[in-house]
């Protein structure tokens, strides 16, 4: 997948119309336009607002990182910065938080199913 599917697909993700995030970024329509067409490459500055507005990455939307992925559908921009601290801390720590959460959902599930 190149850079031009990969923002028209976290556009229609974001349920945005090319005008609304244009407009969000500050750039004509042409040029989302001719982005998604493969037509140019944004500028750097624009690039960022990109990923910004799109809750992902500008690695992610130009080289379309596997690892970036992942973060890229994550759209709860507090959650991320925890996720992203949380992978700073030792292996140990990183496990007990994973059990944590494993725990939580697994708790959820099952009074979801009971409900």
């Amino acid at each position: 997948m190149e850079f031009k599917d990969r923002l028209k697909q976290l556009r229609k993700a974001k349920k945005l119309s090319q005008n609304e995030l244009a407009t969000a970024i500050g750039v004509h329509v042409t040029n989302i336009s001719r982005y998604e067409r493969g037509e140019n490459k944004p500028a750097t500055d624009v690039l960022a607002k990109l990923a910004n507005q799109l809750n992902t990455t500008t690695d992610y939307l130009m080289n379309g990182s596997t690892e970036e992925a992942a973060i890229s559908n994550l759209t709860d921009k507090e959650l991320l910065s925890l996720f992203k601290q949380v992978s700073n801390l030792s292996n140990e720590r990183q496990k007990v938080i994973k059990e944590l959460i494993e725990a939580f959902v697994f708790k959820a599930d099952i009074q979801n199913k009971l409900t």
